[in-house]
């Protein structure tokens, strides 16, 4: 969604444009971008379509400029929306819009509310989604690398939902596998009161004193028995619940939990090794069956079923995301470390065969993925390679804590207010950056009050705008009707500009699947909010103007409030 007057603009221009590609012979025009010009003194808005289309329609782009220019001031209503434009450099054209059309965003983000921004379901271009992300193995506590997924995932998920999409986030459990036998090894070795560095220690054991503690629950539980197969049922279930709870804790649900295991009970990965036998995709070599991935791209054919006959992990994910198309899934955007880089390939090579063995138009592309770098966490100035329990990592569970500054001292309710910072922290500085870009989270930036923490600078601009509505003590439905031409500086100019963008901001974030651009925009709006404020004042005695700006903040409020709750933030009345 686009807000009312640019979307109008962007009506006219490509009414200017269809009329001069008709005279030109063309069947039709492409649909315009209008964009915020970097220097303030170019304009409001500014359009480089005559540079676009310049070389295809055989125009010098200035001409075609003031071509669009002509048409552009002959349309109705156009010069209520600007007062100036000019043709710039080698073609852009520069608006300046007019105070009533840039003040028209205030009464829009007060009508609509939290919904200010958003598609319509009805508009969307597409209909449904599938989010797959954190799908940590049930072998350990979730790492900071699982933390980064959750919080990408589930703010990528909350803004297709901002563009009328009804996403579904699923979480898939590798319940099988080399990882769970020697997790279920692990469990069995604590219960001889074996411990990591004895001798009979196994090599590939896991050494957190989670597992301790899961040898401990499972022997004075009801289900104990000495059956290496009833400790891997207790230590999968027990830390399936565990990593539940710290995803609880970190504010994230799931809609559905697959279960690797249910591929091979069901017979999905053997139906789909046949169909992609019955149709020429594999052959047998050194005792191994192979996959044609190099007919798809990929740089070398991989082994599917090895000569011990298990087979190899991309194997699962090919029937998981058979599944996935089969359940009507037709976009699906997988969160993975960049570790998973090599799977990408063998996945949808193995989905091009099971589409051509099925009669599927499966596009090459699917699904998506969205791939992200590692995390460092430093603290008091050196990096934090490992956690006590878990034993070789942070967790997430470390990392909320931490930054919320929870100590044992703690009341309950002081307790939950620690982890409700300490998860706005995590979640916001962990969706910062692009996924694709290393990650250095600093615990003591994440527990500083003040400017240079960037979640509490956002919060704090919230906070303080209720603070100043709460000192007027009005009733915010009076707003509705403030005189909003009164807005004339240029600090409330720049907030008005910010404001304007919110709804181009979630609809590029989701289509280019990166929320760090809208946490960049709300840092930017906090800024121009904080500028604002410093260089006028709100509660004046001029009755009219105090409205006027209140209304302007309290619209300020509610799009910080609606960014942050894309994000998974909180957006705190007082801090």
């Amino acid at each position: 969604m686009l807000s009312t007057n640019k979307n109008r603009l962007i009506e006219m221009l490509s009414s200017a444009l269809q009329s001069l590609a008709q005279e030109r012979g063309f069947a039709e025009a492409p649909v315009p971008r209008l964009e915020r010009p970097k220097a303030v003194d170019h304009g409001d808005i500014a359009c480089n379509i005559a540079l676009q289309l310049s070389k295809a329609w055989k125009l010098n782009p200035r001409d075609l400029a003031q071509a669009l220019v002509e048409r552009l001031q002959q349309q109705s209503g156009f010069d209520q929306l600007v007062t100036s434009l000019e043709i710039a450099g080698p073609g852009f054209i520069n608006l300046r819009l007019s105070n009533a059309a840039k003040t028209a965003v205030v009464t829009e983000i007060l009508a609509e509310g939290s919904l200010f921004g958003e598609l319509a379901p009805d508009a969307a271009p597409v209909t449904s989604a599938m989010i797959e992300f954190v799908s940590a193995n049930p072998t350990g506590p979730l790492h900071v690398g699982h933390g980064r997924q959750a919080a990408l995932g589930d703010a990528l998920a909350n803004l297709l939902a901002t563009q009328g999409i009804r996403v579904h986030r699923e979480f898939y459990y590798n319940d099988a596998g080399v990882q769970i036998a020697n997790l279920a090894l692990s469990v069995q070795a604590r219960l001889k009161s074996l411990k990591p560095g004895d001798a009979a220690w196994p090599e590939q054991a896991y050494n957190g004193e989670y597992i301790a503690e899961i040898a401990s629950a499972f022997k004075a539980s009801p289900q104990y028995q000495d059956d290496i197969e009833a400790m891997r049922q207790f230590a999968v279930a027990y830390l399936r619940n565990e990593q539940d709870i710290d995803l609880k804790t970190f504010g994230v649900q799931f809609d559905c939990y697959y279960l690797e295991s249910s591929l091979y009970t069901d017979g999905s990965v053997a139906q789909i090794v046949g169909d992609l036998q019955s149709i020429g995709k594999t052959y047998e070599s050194e005792g191994a069956l192979w996959l044609k991935t190099t007919d798809d791209g990929d740089d070398k054919d991989r082994v599917m079923r090895k000569s011990d006959g298990s087979f190899t992990y991309f194997v699962p994910d090919v029937a998981y995301h058979t599944s996935k198309w089969n359940r009507g899934f037709h976009k699906v955007i997988n969160v993975q470390g960049s570790d998973h880089h090599g799977t990408m390939a063998r996945v949808r090579s193995g989905l091009q065969g099971v589409a051509q063995k099925r009669g599927w138009d499966i596009p090459k592309t699917y699904p998506e993925y969205v791939l992200h770098k590692m995390v460092t966490v430093m603290r008091h100035g050196e990096e934090v390679k490992i956690s006590k329990r878990a034993g070789s990592y942070v967790t997430v569970r470390d990392l909320v804590e931490w930054s919320g500054g929870v100590t044992p001292e703690m009341t309950p309710a002081e307790r939950e207010l620690a982890l409700q910072r300490g998860r706005d922290a995590v979640r916001f500085f962990l969706i910062s950056r692009k996924a694709d870009t290393e990650f250095v989270f600093d615990i003591d930036l994440a527990l500083q009050q003040n400017d240079e923490n960037p979640v509490f600078y956002v919060q704090y601009a919230h906070a303080r705008i209720s603070s100043i509505l709460q000192q007027w003590d009005g009733q915010t439905s009076d707003l509705a009707a403030a005189d909003l031409s009164l807005l004339q500086s240029k600090a409330s100019d720049h907030l008005l500009r910010r404001l304007a963008e919110y709804p181009e901001v979630l609809t590029d974030a989701a289509t280019e699947l990166a929320p760090h651009a809208l946490a960049f925009y709300l840092r930017d709006l906090a800024g121009d909010f904080h500028t604002f404020y410093n260089a006028d004042r709100v509660l004046v005695d001029d009755q009219n103007l105090k409205l006027a700006r209140l209304a302007l903040l309290s619209a300020t409020r509610q799009v910080l409030q609606n960014g942050l709750k894309v994000l998974g933030v909180s957006a705190p009345a007082k801090m």
